[in-house]
């Protein structure tokens, strides 16, 4: 298992988008992502000068049924 480590909600944003999800709207301080072909939404923080909660990037990257090892590649 691979060490996740600590990322702004920016670089988060980032790797999902690389992942192929999009952006679909901003409500507050969280940027709302959509996939084509999944149910889910993924709500990710972004709160200037803060970082994503490990537990809530590990919710959000099993919400995008990816694994840690997925995430990583495109951090």
């Amino acid at each position: 298992m691979s060490h996740l480590g600590s990322y702004s909600g920016e670089q988060v944003v980032k790797a999902f988008s690389k992942a192929g999800w999009q952006v679909a709207r901003q409500r507050s301080s969280h940027i709302i992502l959509t996939r084509e072909g999944y149910e889910a939404t993924l709500s990710i923080p972004v709160h200037k000068g803060k970082i994503v909660k490990r537990g809530t990037l590990r919710n959000l990257i099993r919400d995008a049924k990816m694994t840690v090892e997925e995430f990583l590649q495109y951090v």
